[in-house]
């Protein structure tokens, strides 16, 4: 009967599974060709050759396995052997010892170098087989096949044999890395490293099909010859077979740490059911809560395995076969790490979908958002690096990934390679620059035609000459856009007009128009009455961007305000700490009473300012603030000096000039509450020179110059808040102790002037006392009543001048 012809069986399959009429026939052609070369004799071969004939012949035919049921075959006829070897049950003992224990050497080795091609590409052999613990359904197959002589051979031979073997495991794991790690979810970078590996395969099966071809047709062909051959790329899989172990134990480290997480405790749920938390709404709304704040398992992808590859390159730098493969997988598997840099900082358009470039993108941080709430950090949080890091290592973004281990390197996208470490700052901002003109509405054109068409690798010096052209060139570009389209110096001036007080006529004259209005509680007034007020007092002035300025509201006092948000950020000395307890009592005790009179409305009352983007990213809501709290400050002064200049002029009138010989203590008392005023107007005066004329102006002219010198974009967002910080320290509103004192006085001077008219009744009635000749009974009240005020204003003063 012909052997490939399908016939049923009588029974189960048989342990002893014979060669076919194919695999005879080659067996045999190779021993005649060895007895032709080497001139045998017959004799020395006839009993072996037909013992080898006739027993092989036998069990193929009684025992050989249909290929109907191995359905892997017509598909791939190499692998109808292993299916047939993985359900049939290896022989054991002597009955398999007698195929090779009694074959000459020369029978030996052909038959051994027909089971190593099979064994090469990842085929269980006749005679070397799968180690007998190995199990397909339990053992990782990135770790590949192992592979053993299940067959006593000559000592020879089985040195050479057990050389060559580990190229199957080799193989067996590398082909289940490459299909693994084919998937989407690893991302573009393991998909370039497969296809790197891939095509290292391609040659190293191209070498299999010549070794095959060589053992087929040339009668030379032997064992030594195989490892010669083959010699070269047992080293060359062995170095992809460290890195794909290396890979493949990271993963599984992290999902086994991530799994063992998130294993249910029982005492936990015991717990949970006694008090109640058992239901099964709870058990899913618990569950949920969970899975958002635990980090799912990160694959290995994108920056980090550019990151292992590197590291294992400059680990066996010194064998130049390792650093000349592992060059080449970087360089592969990072041509789409450079291309989706390339984009970003080329058009500022972030195409990573999955997540592997080390900037990462916060969507729900919109650009409207920047004009809303002032807390916001758009700037800053909307484009951000996956490792945390900033320009200013005093802060770290949150929403970093932990470290595969402890001080080890971060995962996926999350990992910078060390190539870029030195960089990552700069591309960042290249892209968000070229962002924030895209989001203008304007076409960002790259003026690197040439460098963009040239091909880029990861250790290529022109990447980095690359990053820094286009570092330079996003800067230019927006810088351009803030300075010349965007007019930001004029904007810049018109704030220093409004909020500085620079020509302070609109206020005067503001004052003068809503001084009914401002006599009112904070909560009363009407806004949209002080808006018109404020447009009718800007009117007659030639003011630019009077449009964008509008009236607002505060809801805190100045001072307050300014001392909670030192107490929050700690801006208080170390040297002040003792008396810590005491005034922060004494700052609660004056919180309370000011909450127990309303505000009036010229304590509330600031200046807003509406820009749009991309202005808002140097005029955000955070600079806003800063230039209202400066606003209130100088106003406050303002008020309170024409508050005193007001009573300078009331007290000129008749009652405080008339002379009254007969009472000299009242002539007295006159001239110390003049003193005081003068004291207080001169005071205040000095103060608000010193506030514009020592610090504002000066900085100012200091940020004038920094602007015309300036080349990034991120500089001059520096050098503005920088300017307005050193005007908030410089006006000693960032002193807790300075401030409480400051603050004290001039409500001190303020509370004083609202006392105007009570004076001047005052001196009326001690003045008809004198003509009515009663005498002046009421005299120590105004004593007293004074030296309160001067009391005050002295204690406090010499706080301040001996700080």
């Amino acid at each position: 009967m012909d052997p490939y012809t399908p016939r049923t069986r009588p029974g189960g399959r048989k342990k002893n599974l014979g060669l076919s009429a194919k695999e005879y026939t080659k067996i045999t052609g190779t021993i005649a060709s060895v007895r032709r070369n080497r001139q045998l004799s017959d004799n020395i071969y006839e009993d072996p050759d037909v013992r080898v004939h006739s027993s092989r012949e036998n069990r193929s035919k009684s025992h050989e396995p249909s290929f109907i049921a191995e359905t892997s075959f017509v598909r791939a006829p190499l692998n109808s052997r292993v299916g047939a070897s993985a359900s049939i049950p290896k022989m054991k003992g002597k009955g398999k010892e007698d195929v090779l224990d009694n074959l000459p050497v020369d029978i030996q080795e052909a038959l051994i170098l027909e089971d190593l091609l099979y064994v090469l590409m990842g085929i269980e052999g006749t005679y070397i087989s799968h180690h007998p613990e190995y199990s397909p359904e339990d053992d990782d197959p990135l770790k590949g096949i192992l592979f053993v002589l299940s067959s006593p051979l000559d000592s020879s031979l089985r040195d050479l044999t057990e050389r060559i073997v580990p190229l199957g495991t080799y193989y067996t794991a590398i082909s289940s890395f490459v299909e693994s790690r084919s998937h989407l979810d690893f991302g573009l970078v393991n998909h370039a490293l497969c296809a790197a590996i891939r095509d290292m395969l391609k040659d190293y099966q191209t070498l299999l099909s010549q070794l095959e071809h060589a053992f087929n047709t040339s009668p030379q062909f032997s064992l030594q010859k195989l490892w010669f051959y083959v010699h070269p790329t047992v080293h060359t899989l062995s170095l992809i077979y460290q890195l794909i172990l290396e890979l493949a134990t990271t993963d599984d480290d992290d999902a086994s740490s991530s799994s063992s997480s998130s294993e249910s405790d029982p005492e936990q749920a015991a717990r949970d059911e006694a008090l109640g938390l058992g239901g099964a709404k709870l058990k899913a709304v618990l569950s949920d809560m969970k899975k958002s704040t635990s980090d799912a398992p990160i694959n290995v992808k994108g920056g980090e395995v550019l990151t292992v590859i590197y590291e294992r390159m400059q680990t066996m730098s010194g064998d130049p076969t390792a650093v000349k493969v592992y060059g080449t997988l970087l360089t592969a598997a990072g041509v789409p790490y450079v291309e989706m840099l390339r984009v970003w900082t080329t058009t500022g358009r972030l195409e990573d979908p999955y997540e592997e470039l080390c900037v990462k993108e916060s969507k729900f941080i919109s650009k409207g958002i920047l004009e809303v709430d002032y807390t916001d950090e758009y700037w800053e949080r909307r484009y951000t690096l996956r490792d945390g890091s900033t320009l200013s290592s005093k802060r770290q973004h949150t929403g970093v990934p932990p470290p595969r281990t402890a001080g080890g390197r971060l995962p996926g996208g999350a990992c910078i390679p060390p190539l870029l470490e030195g960089w990552k700052h700069k591309f960042l901002l290249a892209g968000k620059y070229l962002n924030v003109i895209r989001e203008c509405g304007i076409e960002v054109q790259a003026d690197q035609k040439d460098m963009t068409k040239e091909s880029l690798s990861m250790e290529d010096e022109k990447l980095y000459k690359f990053i820094e052209d286009a570092y330079t060139h996003a800067n230019r570009t927006l810088l351009r856009l803030l300075l010349q389209d965007q007019q930001l110096i004029p904007r810049l001036r018109s704030l220093k007009r409004y909020f500085f007080l620079a020509s302070s006529s609109f206020l005067t004259h503001l004052l003068d128009l809503a001084h009914l209005e401002l006599k009112k509680p904070a909560k009363g007034v009407s806004i949209v009455k002080l808006q018109s007020l404020l447009d009718l007092a800007l009117t007659g002035e030639d003011a630019a961007f009077r449009e964008d300025v509008r009236v607002s509201i505060a809801s805190s006092g100045l001072y307050e305000w300014l001392l909670k948000v030192i107490s929050v950020s700690g801006v208080i000395g170390g040297e002040e700490g003792e008396g810590v307890p005491d005034e922060e009592a004494k700052k609660d005790r004056d919180r309370e009473k000011d909450d127990k009179k309303p505000m009036l409305a010229i304590d509330a009352l600031t200046l807003d300012y509406n820009v749009k983007f991309p202005l808002s990213l140097v005029i955000s809501r955070k600079t806003i603030l800063r230039y209202q709290l400066l606003f209130r400050f100088l106003l406050h002064l303002k008020h309170v000096e024409q508050s005193l200049a007001s009573m300078w002029i009331e007290q000129k009138t008749s009652p405080w000039r008339r002379s009254v010989p007969n009472h000299p203590e009242f002539e007295q008392w006159r001239l110390r509450v003049a003193l005081l005023r003068a004291r207080m107007l001169a005071f205040v005066q000095q103060i608000l020179a010193f506030t514009t004329f020592e610090v504002l102006e000066p900085n100012w002219r200091a940020l004038e110059a920094k602007l015309a010198k300036v080349t990034t974009v991120d500089q001059l967002l520096r050098d503005h808040v920088d300017f307005l910080d050193t005007c908030l320290k410089e006006c000693m509103l960032t002193s807790a102790k300075l401030l409480r004192a400051y603050s004290r006085m001039i409500v001190t001077c303020s509370t004083f002037a609202l006392y105007t008219s009570s004076f001047t009744k005052s001196a009326n009635q001690a003045l008809a006392a004198v003509e009515s000749g009663d005498g002046d009974q009421a005299m120590n009240k105004r004593w007293e009543f004074l030296k309160k005020f001067e009391s005050n204003f002295n204690h406090w003063f010499k706080v301040t001048l001996f700080h």
